[in-house]
């Protein structure tokens, strides 16, 4: 081949190549741009959502006091970056979550506080053992229930880009809760804005708080009359079903079809399950009852499996957290008696940084794997491009992060 003819074809290859790496910097770019752009400028968002408060029927002397010389709170971004059920490894998540000590006070509270949980439980079909786990999740019984101003916290989220449209929704929800009078303009809550025993977010609190008692009043932080109740309307107006549990450990056989993991994918009835060789977590079979169940691998394909029910759907209502979820379940039944997992953990763990996750992030999008955008949170998109990636390389796809995810992003190259 002449020099010359040789010479254009490697640089029409260099040309191409150079244009195919410039497309996906400039398509991981403007991905982590979409994530991390500025917001607008303070003063004119402020005025702007002011006018849209009053507009919206919220009290003048409420959208004077509550917005009085208030600035984005700093701290409130860097927990929103962190929050567990995104950073955690399921395993430390539990750990966390429940412990000996949660279970004992549970326990005891279940029967400090049993006629009244037996008087919510009949009305609204909840049973008791599971108000008293989200309580013990949300605010460890009463114990905290968040001291971040919560105008302040919303404010701050309503303003940043990342979920600046719901935020908007429960800052002026909270407003309207304030113009209402059923919480003070100086109440507290946790850094996204929950309030009360079990931390309702605004728009929940609006609309799903009660009055247990009948005295005029939706106390979710005083009145356990009406903390109860307000939970248990929540949860029933979200599918709970009183006479069914929320799922439980099981085992799969070897060479399971991880294809069928997944709440996204398509549910079986039990006996279906069944004769796929699914069975209980100590080898029974599972419940003769004619309900339908999902799968999931919350630590991956070595990791607890769990067949989780449609009261799990109304979990997920509460918290879109498939660990928050699980730990739910799994403390609930801790407080009815039941002992802990049958799978054990991990002798060694290495929870993934922020920075590693976006490191895989950025790695599924440069392979061609859509994760929803690159925010150092995993998410249910995020999951879902690792699964496929998984499946593309012919590994397991349980869509599981992990460190030993990111060793094989970085040097098992696609098919």
């Amino acid at each position: 081949m002449p020099p010359l003819k040789w010479q254009n074809i490697l640089y029409r290859k260099l040309a191409v190549l150079a244009c195919t790496m410039f497309f996906v910097t400039a398509l991981s770019q403007a991905t982590q741009a979409k994530i991390i752009a500025p917001p607008p400028p303070f003063a004119a968002w402020l005025a702007e959502l002011q006018q849209e408060a009053l507009s919206s029927g919220i009290k003048a002397n409420i959208v004077r006091d509550a917005l009085k010389d208030i600035k984005p709170i700093k701290r409130v971004l860097e927990l929103d970056r962190r929050q567990p059920e995104f950073s955690l490894t399921f395993w430390r998540y539990l750990s966390n979550t429940i412990n000996d000590k949660r279970i004992k006070r549970g326990r005891q509270l279940l029967v400090e506080h049993g006629p009244l949980l037996k008087k919510v439980a009949q009305k609204y079909g909840v049973q008791p053992r599971f108000l008293v786990a989200f309580w013990g999740l949300e605010t460890n019984f009463g114990q905290y229930f968040g001291k971040i101003p919560v105008v302040g916290s919303l404010v701050t989220l309503a303003h940043d880009r990342r979920r600046a449209k719901f935020f908007r929704a429960q800052l002026l929800a909270a407003l309207g809760l304030m113009s209402d009078g059923d919480v003070s303009i100086d109440v507290g809550g946790s850094w996204a804005g929950a309030m009360g025993n079990f931390q309702f977010i605004p728009t929940t609190y609006r609309d799903f708080a009660v009055d247990g008692d009948g005295d005029g009043k939706r106390d979710l932080w005083g009145n356990m009359n009406d903390a109860f109740s307000s939970a248990s309307n929540y949860l029933s107006k979200s599918g709970w079903n009183g006479n069914r549990t929320w799922g439980r450990e099981v085992r799969l056989p070897k060479g399971f079809d991880l294809n069928l993991i997944g709440l996204e994918k398509s549910r079986k009835p039990l006996k279906q399950w069944q004769a796929l060789g699914v069975r209980r977590a100590d080898g029974r079979d599972l419940p003769a009852v004619a309900i339908e169940g999902a799968l999931l691998l919350p630590a991956g394909h070595t990791g607890p499996a769990f067949m989780v029910y449609a009261n799990f759907d109304a979990i997920m209502t509460w918290n879109r957290s498939v660990f928050y979820a699980i730990a739910i379940g799994h403390l609930a039944d801790r407080l009815n008696g039941q002992g802990g997992l049958l799978t054990p953990p991990p002798a060694k763990e290495i929870p993934l940084s922020r920075e590693n996750v976006i490191e895989i992030q950025n790695t599924l999008i440069q392979r061609g794997f859509e994760t929803g955008g690159v925010d150092g949170m995993i998410g249910p998109m995020t999951r879902a491009s690792i699964r496929a990636w998984q499946a593309s390389v012919g590994l397991p796809a349980d869509g599981h992060p992990s460190m030993d995810l990111l060793i094989s992003l970085r040097n098992k190259p696609n098919n």
